[in-house]
C-alpha cells in the first residue's frame, strides 16, 4: 500500500463557452518519507495537481487516497507551503506560527512548546515579539515552515516556496527544508521551475508534458545524490550530467519535438 496514491486523474475547468482540460491520466503513488518533485513547462497543470493532493479542488475524474484513504478523511494532514510567506503583517511571529494550531483546536501547551523549539531550531529564536515586516525574506519563510510543521501534517506540500528569494538564502534553504524533512521523517512534494533545485532535493523527479498535462517521463534520483544535503548534491560528479538529460527532455516538450 502507497503512502499517497494518485489513481487516474483527470481535470476540465469549465467555463460558460468552453472547455479545458489541465490534466489527463495521472496516475503515482509516492511512499511514505520521499521526496518528489513535479516538473514541466508552464500551464502543464503542475499547481492544479498540488491542489488536488491538497484537496483544495476536487478533480474531474479520478481518485486520491493518503494512507489508503479518500482526503475528505485527511483533515489536518496535509500543510501547504507557497511562494509568499503569508504571514498575516499584524500579528507576531508566535501568533503566526500558532495559527494552524489554533485553527485545527490542537494549540494547547505542549503543542505550543513544540513549534516555540522547532523556531529556535531554524535559527530564529529571540524573534517570537517581532512583526513580519522586521524579518528578512528567508527569516520570513523559515517561520511560514514552522507554522505548516507545527500542526504534524504528514504531507507537505511546496509549491514554488523558495522562487521568490535571492540565490545565497535559496540555497540555505534548500538545505534547511530538506533536513528538517529528513529528520521529522515527513513526505513532500515540491513543484518548481528550477531543474537543479528539483535534481538535489528530490528521490524522483516527475517531469510532466502539456496541453493536457500528463507525466511524460520519472526521472529516480541515484543514491550518490539522495544521501546528500542539497547544496552538495549541487556539486556532485553526476548532477550535470542528469541535468542536461532532464534539460534536453524539457526542451523537446517545449518545442513540441518529442
Amino acid at each position: 500500500m502507497s503512502f499517497l496514491a494518485i489513481k487516474d486523474v483527470h481535470h476540465t475547468y469549465f467555463t460558460k463557452v468552453s472547455a479545458t482540460t489541465a490534466l489527463s491520466e495521472i496516475t503515482l503513488q509516492v511512499e511514505e518519507g520521499e521526496f518528489v518533485s513535479f516538473l514541466g513547462p508552464s500551464g502543464c497543470g503542475k499547481s492544479t495537481l498540488l491542489s488536488i493532493i491538497a484537496g483544495l479542488i476536487k478533480p474531474t475524474q479520478g481518485s486520491i487516497l493518503l494512507e489508503n484513504k479518500p482526503l475528505s478523511g485527511a483533515k489536518n494532514q496535509i500543510g501547504y507551503m507557497l511562494q509568499q510567506d503569508y504571514l498575516f503583517p499584524w500579528k507576531t511571529i508566535e501568533e503566526n506560527i500558532l495559527l494552524g494550531l489554533k485553527l485545527s483546536k490542537q494549540l494547547n501547551d505542549e503543542t505550543k512548546n513544540a513549534a516555540l523549539d522547532l523556531l529556535k531550531q531554524m535559527g530564529l529564536n529571540g524573534i517570537e515579539k517581532q512583526l513580519p515586516k522586521q524579518l528578512s525574506g528567508g527569516m520570513r519563510q523559515r517561520a511560514a515552515l514552522v507554522r505548516t510543521l507545527a500542526t504534524e501534517p504528514k504531507l507537505l506540500m511546496l509549491d514554488e516556496p523558495f522562487s521568490a528569494l535571492d540565490y545565497q538564502t535559496k540555497l540555505k534553504l534548500e538545505d534547511l527544508v530538506s533536513n528538517t524533512l529528513d529528520a521529522f521523517g515527513k513526505t513532500a512534494i515540491l513543484v518548481t521551475h528550477d531543474i537543479g533545485e528539483a535534481i538535489a532535493m528530490s528521490d524522483r523527479v516527475i517531469l510532466f508534458s502539456p496541453s493536457p498535462g500528463s507525466i511524460h517521463k520519472v526521472f529516480p534520483m541515484p543514491d550518490e545524490l539522495r544521501s546528500l544535503s542539497p547544496f552538495k548534491a549541487r556539486n556532485h560528479e553526476r548532477f550535470s550530467s542528469i541535468f542536461q538529460t532532464i534539460w534536453k527532455e524539457l526542451e523537446s516538450l517545449e518545442s513540441g519535438k518529442e
